[in-house]
């Protein structure tokens, strides 16, 4: 692993850092292979799309092509970018016109058994809900307790991912991934509008699903509703889909909606 902040190698950040005092900032997860990073345009207008949100001033030009630098000397791996507020002195105000401090994470390429996608996996369900905070819905953010909370809950290898609900009892993702399924043909997907991440890869697929002739739906999903579903999926940007064949009583079947979406996945990220 190698790291760079504000475009220098560097292994440590500044005690008044905004981000690990509270959270202040954005992520970003993406795979390079062969020194490229994958969906880069997604990953970037996501996270310029979260400081707008969050009125985080970074230079946008300047982080992309710290990025491709950093990316071609890594090759092949995991790239890690982590946006923060910067410096900050006691207390919750902001200084609206501080410079974000850009922090580059360099790390090997992600290894999951093959039989996650071409077998399926399990889900596990988890307790942990996630709170409701349409301010913050969809961001990638960097306050991840709820999920790291939810990730403890299981430590058998028979479960691959976990199955999260918010506090209502709805649908919303996976501990590190989103959630699709097959309804009679369409392609549907949690409503991301109070909670949850809005992932690249759950964008990617949605764009090309409708380019495909696929009906896409972002809806409110029940238990019931998921129960009934004729497949069921999980995908990131870094793994691509893994089928889903159970989570507690419910079973389904890797359907032929979820091969071909596979496919798809498999020339972007070049596997």
């Amino acid at each position: 692993m190698f790291n760079w902040v504000d475009g220098q190698p560097a292994d440590a950040v500044s005690l008044k850092d905004r981000g690990l005092a509270y959270g202040d900032g954005l992520f970003e997860t993406i795979a390079v292979k062969a020194g490229q990073p994958l969906l880069l345009e997604r990953h970037l207008q996501r996270l310029e799309a979260g400081c707008g949100r969050l009125a985080i001033v970074a230079d946008h030009a300047l982080i992309r092509s710290e990025l491709l630098v950093f990316a071609a000397t890594l090759g092949d791996g995991i790239l890690k970018l982590i946006l923060t507020r910067g410096d900050g002195l006691r207390g919750y105000g902001i200084n609206a016109g501080a410079p974000a401090r850009r922090i580059l994470q360099g790390s090997p390429p992600a290894t999951y058994p093959e039989a996650h996608g071409s077998s399926g996996i399990r889900l596990f369900p988890c307790a942990t809900r996630l709170s409701e905070q349409p301010l913050l819905a969809g961001l990638k953010h960097l306050n991840r307790l709820e999920q790291v909370i939810a990730r403890a809950e299981w430590h058998d290898a028979d479960h691959a991912e976990g199955l999260m609900l918010d506090m209502s009892g709805r649908v919303i993702e996976g501990v590190f991934s989103n959630l699709f399924l097959v309804d009679d043909g369409h392609l549907l997907t949690a409503d991301l509008s109070r909670c949850g991440v809005a992932g690249v890869m759950r964008a990617e697929l949605l764009a090309r699903a409708e380019a495909s002739g696929i009906t896409t739906r972002v809806v409110d999903i029940s238990l019931e509703q998921l129960q009934q579903a004729d497949e069921v999926f999980v995908c990131n940007s870094v793994y691509g889909i893994w089928p889903v064949l159970g989570c507690g009583p419910m079973s389904w079947s890797a359907g032929p909606l979820t091969r071909k979406l596979q496919g798809i996945v498999r020339t972007l990220l070049g596997v």
